[in-house]
């Protein structure tokens, strides 16, 4: 690893998101240091992705304050990370967009439609939440 960092350009970046890395969601608490969750995610057409369920933490932080930050990190010995800031738009309720992308989030962890159907019916049966994120500020670092 070299101890000099190279800044990724807007392509590198794109392809970095492609892969299914866990990302870590930072939102600010009402009291007390930010939330930190790790999540899976879809990066697609400049915005980001997050299925939750819609009682976390995160849901009701966001509610309050939509400012989010969002860390992708490539993980040892690759190191390489993504950071994303902006604000979230929540999106609740039932519908076949949300379920659809839910599925396609999930999908690309699982590594197959087998996988995905049952590791979404092993979940609770709870309301579902869509975090969605049109960056407002995006960089990557290459340590490598």
């Amino acid at each position: 690893m070299s101890s000099a960092a190279s800044r990724m350009s807007a392509e590198q970046i794109e392809s970095f998101l492609e892969a299914p890395r866990h990302a870590i969601v930072a939102v600010e608490q009402i009291d007390g240091p930010p939330l930190l969750s790790p999540v899976w995610y879809l990066y697609e057409a400049g915005r980001l992705y997050i299925s939750v369920f819609a009682d976390t933490a995160k849901c009701r932080n966001l509610r309050r304050d939509p400012r989010i930050g969002i860390c992708v990190d490539a993980g040892h010995p690759d190191a390489r990370f993504v950071s994303i800031y902006g604000r979230a738009e929540l999106r609740e309720g039932e519908s076949p967009e949300l379920e659809a992308m839910s599925w396609r989030i999930t999908r690309r962890y699982c590594g197959s439609d087998e996988e995905t159907r049952r590791y979404l019916d092993g979940l609770p049966k709870k309301p579902q939440a869509m975090i969605v994120v049109a960056p407002e500020k995006m960089f990557g670092l290459d340590y490598n």
